[in-house]
């Protein structure tokens, strides 16, 4: 059964609706394996801001994936703790940390073919902005934020269950705190420790995001997450996997 809407005031009246015909939302639909018994959400879910009528968001995927974050924790933690059961907090953690960060959020956008159904103001498409991780990972929130809320938590976990498989699949061993892995790989190597440097702070008061980035030996990274700590390990995460 379908869910009455928390965030009906964002998606009332036809904003949301006007010039935009049912083909995008049909195939948007099929990539995340639900047909959605209010279409509004899954429009708001892939509106980005630039493409939003006001210029303060309202209209945006911002709410859902503020929503969306929250779910996808829930989700993901309940999920390592049926798959790992004699494991304990730490390794859960890392776990957990590393399979909702940023990096691996937008790979799973960029699998799923996400970028396609994401509407975006002209400009901001001709600079890139589906190719922006941080745009990919924010997507794919408000994506599950928007299933939670048409069709409960169990049409969030199909979804998560389904896209993260192989990320899933892939941990044989819990991975390495980010932040301690790149200090090592540094240190292997006799360069100086990683530097962190907090690039801006972004959003209210009671829902920021931070946005920092790392450099090691010439290379760069970033990360962008709730907390300066939680940006750290993203920014980490992501200048890993460019060294390999």
């Amino acid at each position: 059964m379908a869910r009455r809407n928390p965030l009906e005031p964002a998606v009332s009246g036809d904003s949301l609706t006007e010039g935009v015909n049912d083909a995008p939302l049909q195939a948007a639909e099929a990539l995340l394996g639900h047909r959605f018994a209010t279409p509004a959400l899954l429009r708001e879910a892939l509106t980005h801001r630039s493409a939003a009528r006001s210029g303060r968001g309202a209209g945006s995927n911002e709410r859902l994936e503020f929503v969306g974050d929250r779910v996808l924790g829930l989700v993901v933690a309940e999920w390592l703790a049926e798959r790992f059961p004699h494991e304990q907090e730490g390794a859960l953690g890392r776990r957990l940390a590393h399979l909702v960060s940023q990096p691996v959020l937008a790979e799973i956008a960029a699998a799923i073919a996400l970028p396609s159904a994401l509407a975006v103001a002209p400009g901001e498409a001709r600079a890139g902005v589906k190719r922006r991780a941080t745009v990919l990972a924010d997507a794919v929130e408000a994506a599950i934020g928007a299933l939670y809320l048409d069709g409960g938590i169990e049409a969030a976990r199909r979804f998560v269950r389904r896209a993260w498989e192989p990320v899933m699949a892939g941990q044989i061993e819990p991975p390495k705190d980010a932040k301690t892995a790149l200090q090592e790989w540094a240190q292997g190597r006799g360069l100086p420790l990683p530097r962190y440097e907090l690039a801006c702070r972004q959003g209210p008061p009671h829902a920021p995001t931070f946005v920092v980035g790392v450099a090691v030996g010439g290379f760069h990274g970033s990360g962008t997450a709730g907390s300066k700590r939680a940006a750290e390990q993203a920014a980490a995460i992501e200048l890993l996997r460019q060294l390999g």
